[in-house]
């Protein structure tokens, strides 16, 4: 079985080492770009959420697709308008805020880029702690912000508003409380002590995970079908219609723990 394993990483290996030198050949003063991590952050957002978006466009005409919405209460797809103001909105607040205070995160941590790649267990590893880690942390501040009136009120509440949620309505937050998710994520990399390519990796699965979390649709592929342990997007749902519980952003293990889950 060692020998087995052994042999897959070294298959592997090179693979992400290639890959790695590609991504780094005369590439690491944009690389390094202050502003790349959150312009990526918005863009692959909104790519993440362009899919959905024609899901909702379908479901006025396909019954099949209407079928897939999450039936308790969410009634018709948001309208167009809706998604055109919701983008609005998460745009202002990503040039006013996220942008600026994630260039001044990057020039004061000055991030290298290493010659060598992770390993293919180096990467699974990484990106499997930092989810939850990042799942551990956003149960605590999230079921905080619910319990304290005054953090609800001036943080958390704007989030509120989308009583039935929709894909691009998971960065609709008051800029304090998107603040907050990309410290939490950041300080998540920074404990685990991610290589450059697990932490991409990572900040993509958490932004898709977000947007399928708010998308409205119980689909049939869906990340939570395939994975038990994933309450998905009808448990976010079932948070924005009860306004409590189910405060983990990914997992269900804390709330069923502390018993904060809602079916």
């Amino acid at each position: 079985m060692d020998v087995l394993s052994s042999e897959h990483q070294q298959a592997c290996a090179p693979l992400l080492q290639g890959l790695w030198e590609r991504v780094r050949a005369g590439q690491e003063v944009i690389l390094l770009w202050p502003l790349l991590p959150a312009s990526c952050a918005f863009l692959a957002h909104v790519l993440f959420c362009a899919p959905f978006l024609a899901l909702d466009a379908l479901a006025g005409v396909f019954q099949r697709v209407r079928s897939w919405r999450i039936a308790a209460g969410s009634g018709p797809p948001p309208p167009a308008r809706r998604w055109l103001g919701c983008f609005c909105a998460v745009l202002c607040r990503y040039l006013t805020v996220v942008l600026p205070a994630s260039a001044l995160f990057q020039i004061v941590r000055s991030p290298a880029l290493p010659a060598q790649a992770p390993s293919c267990l180096q990467l699974f590893v990484e990106v499997c702690a930092c989810l939850l880690l990042f799942d551990t942390l956003f149960y605590v501040w999230h079921f905080s912000m619910h319990r304290v009136p005054w953090l609800y009120r001036n943080i958390h509440q704007h989030h509120h508003r989308h009583r039935v949620p929709f894909a691009l309505a998971a960065q609709d937050a008051s800029s304090t409380e998107l603040l907050s998710l990309l410290l939490l994520a950041l300080s998540s990399t920074w404990v685990v002590g991610c290589h450059p390519l697990s932490e991409v990796l990572f900040h993509l699965l958490n932004s898709w995970m977000a947007v399928e979390d708010h998308c409205g649709y119980n689909l049939p592929w869906a990340l939570h079908r395939l994975l038990p342990c994933l309450g998905g997007a009808p448990f976010h749902q079932a948070h924005h219609g009860l306004h409590r519980g189910n405060y983990a952003p990914y997992f269900t293990h804390w709330d069923h723990l502390f018993g904060t889950y809602h079916e």
